[in-house]
Parts: C-alpha cells; structure tokens; sequence
C-alpha cells in the first residue's frame, strides 16, 4: 500500500475536501473551507518524495522532475479517487489532492435550480458552469452529463485535465479524453471532437484565447459546448471571455457570443453557520434577445437588471440566493457580506463592531 494512502484516509475520514502537501510543513487538510494540520512535525524531503513518487508512473514522475508541475488522477480503491497537481515551491517539493466522489451527485442532491436541467434539452449552443477553485464546478458539470447520459441519446465527448468524475456510457455514448494523454492540450481536444460525430461536448478548462475561439466556434456550428471559468458572476464572466481577444477582434467575438451563449451557471460556495460544512449558492442567466443585445453592444453593465427580471425564465441574481440563505439562518451575515458582490446590501446585518469592514 502507498504509503501516502494512509493520509488519504485521514482526509475521508475528517469529511475532508483536499490534502496539502508541502515540504517544510506539516501534512493539511481542507475542511469546510479551513485548513488544518494532521500533525505538528513538518515534511522532510526524503518523505515527502516517498509520498509523492508511491502513487506516480516513473513516467510522470520524471516529466514532474523536468516541469517542475504534474496534474494526474489517482485511484486509492473504488470509493475514493483523487486529482492530484505536483509543484515545486520555495522550499522544495509540494502537492495538493482534491477528493473526487466516486458517486456522482444528481442536480437535486446538490441543490441546483431546476432550470439548469433546460440547458441539457439544448440542440448547440455555450452553456458555462463558473467560480473559483473549489466552488464544485466539476461536481455540478458532472451532475449534468450525468442526467444527459440517463435521459438522452448522444456521443458526449469530455476534454479533462486530469478525467475527474468517470462516466460509464448508459443511453448515451461517453467518450473522456485526458490531456495529455489522449490529446496533447485542450484545443487540439476540441478540434477532434468536431471530427468524432460528437452531440455534446465538455470543455473542462477554458482558459486561453484558442480553446475559447474554438468552443465558440463549435457551439455555433451546432454542438452543445459546456465549459468552466474561474469567474465568479455571469457579467464578469462575458467580460473574461471577450477580454481574452485582441482588441481589434472583440466586436467580432461579442457578435459570435451573443449568437451562441445559452446560459452562465456561476457557483460560490459559503460555509454553513452551524459549521457543518458548506452551501452552494448560484446565479443562473439564461440567454435571451435582451441578453444577446447587451453582448454585442459591449454593455455588460446591464446584464444584472436582466437576471433580477428574469425570475420567471428561472434566472437568478448571486446576491439575491446569498439573501436567502441569511434569510434562512444557512449562514452568517459575515459570510454573506465576504461572498456578496454588492457589500452595501449585506453590511446592515453584521454586529456593530464589523460594521465599518
């Protein structure tokens, strides 16, 4: 047995979400959004390559001695499978695993809007599942291929780094391709899903100028594309993918969005104030005339009086589900001021001693 397993079973045991790992500190985990240590002495070298090299191919272990960074998942038994992401740092060797649930949760077990199933009912199209790392974006993309493989007939083809969540093909054919092992990076990915008689296909990254161009690209030649960015609202995350082009191709591009775009999930995460662990908090916009219009005009600005009137449609404004947990007692007002994007709304209900945060 591995003998990093040991730590592993540490982290499942604490209900844990990640394990650090760094040279010149103690083992930590990420609990509830905290991180603590599992024990006081710190990581020696020789240890923490025993660690790190137990559970890596001597291939990967010598392309992590070049690069200095390796991303792979790994399988400790058929409850528990890991991403995990070598690096080097100031003091030597490090690493961090995220725990990736074996069983894969439904839309309704994570509390999602039920709109968001709509968005599986699509025939082409963008839809973006969005928020900072660690928010569940891949849970929640997951949840959705998941329902689109037990519902519908299509080739769904997925483009990881590393294959997170492991699909096995129920009425739908599930095609996950792992850069780069099976595609040497995202784009050239992409480019072969458009030659595989691909319906649907997920993007797990979309984080630089080609794959975007590309994704946008496939959406508006008939394919459903899901995507993720590291965005934490639907108007920022507009904003990131027309700021990735140069300036003189962005008219361009805001015309191509407006045509493709079908919805944003974006995702936040907030602790639970009982301490139990935590709540996923979402807005949802769902494209529109009105919405296609702000994209090209350039006028994002406006895309939040679109969310806040577009209940009806099932869209709904960060803010506004972050009420709502307050208003349910889910969470603190602190932790509901920190996630807020309008900090005015929220600071009335901190004590008196925070009020001037």
């Amino acid at each position: 047995m591995p003998a990093i397993d040991e730590l592993f079973a540490d982290l499942i045991r604490a209900g844990a979400s990640d394990l650090h790992l760094g040279e010149g500190q103690p083992p930590k985990i990420r609990r509830h959004g905290d991180i603590v240590p599992l024990r006081e002495e710190p990581l020696g070298r020789e240890e923490t390559e025993e660690l790190l090299s137990g559970i890596c191919s001597e291939t990967g272990w010598q392309k992590f001695q070049e690069r200095g960074d390796l991303d792979f998942a790994y399988e400790m038994d058929e409850h528990s499978r890991f991403r995990c992401n070598y690096l080097r740092q100031a003091h030597g060797l490090g690493a961090v695993f995220r725990l990736i649930p074996t069983k894969i949760a439904t839309v309704e077990q994570l509390g999602l809007p039920p709109v968001v199933k709509e968005f599986c009912d699509l025939r082409g199209g963008l839809v973006l599942v969005t928020g900072p790392t660690g928010s569940g974006k891949s849970t929640s993309l997951a949840a959705l291929i998941d329902h689109l493989n037990q519902t519908q007939s299509r080739h769904i083809v997925t483009v990881e780094e590393p294959i997170e969540f492991v699909h096995r093909s129920r009425r739908s054919v599930i095609t996950q391709r792992e850069v780069p092992d099976h595609a040497a990076s995202f784009p050239a990915g992409l480019k072969a899903a458009l030659r595989e008689d691909a319906d649907i296909v997920l993007v797990g990254e979309m984080r630089d100028l080609e794959t975007i161009s590309l994704a946008l690209t496939a959406a508006e030649t008939g394919l459903l594309v899901f995507g993720t960015l590291h965005t934490n609202n639907a108007r920022k995350t507009v904003d990131r993918l027309i700021d990735v082009f140069p300036a003189d191709q962005q008219a361009q591009v805001r015309t191509m969005l407006a045509a493709s775009l079908r919805g944003v999930i974006a995702q936040l995460l907030l602790k639970r104030a009982d301490g139990s662990g935590r709540v996923a908090v979402n807005e949802i916009l769902v494209s529109t005339p009105a919405v296609g219009a702000i994209i090209r005009e350039g006028a994002t600005q406006k895309l939040e009086d679109v969310i806040v009137g577009g209940k009806q449609l099932g869209m709904q404004f960060m803010d506004d589900a972050i009420w709502e947990q307050l208003r349910q007692g889910a969470v603190t007002p602190r932790e509901a001021y920190m996630k807020a994007i309008d900090k005015t709304r929220f600071r009335k209900f901190l004590p008196p001693e925070e009020q001037n945060l």
